[in-house]
């Protein structure tokens, strides 16, 4: 692998990084990684209605109180963030 190939992919990488959220970038800490991966997954679950079908059916709830539930879990999906130090 050259040096001009490195170059590229990092570029690519970086552009990716900018245009998606999810995709993390260098200063992401665990919280947010966590918080991005939770809310994607709760968005896959209510855009697929067969998955929300299936966990209706698991929980024995309706398919709208269970969109209703998903929707409510992506506001804080993995607690409150921790305390930041301020350097």
């Amino acid at each position: 692998m050259q040096a001009s190939d490195r170059f590229n992919i990092n570029s690519q990488l970086e552009h990716l990084q900018a245009k998606y959220v999810g995709t993390g970038h260098a200063d992401l800490n665990h919280f947010e990684w966590a918080l991005n991966i939770q809310r994607d997954s709760y968005a896959s679950y209510i855009g697929h209605y067969p998955v929300l079908a299936y966990f209706a059916i698991a929980e024995n709830e309706s398919i709208g109180r269970e969109r209703y539930n998903f929707m409510q879990k992506m506001l804080l999906p993995c607690g409150l963030p921790p305390e930041r130090d301020e350097d």
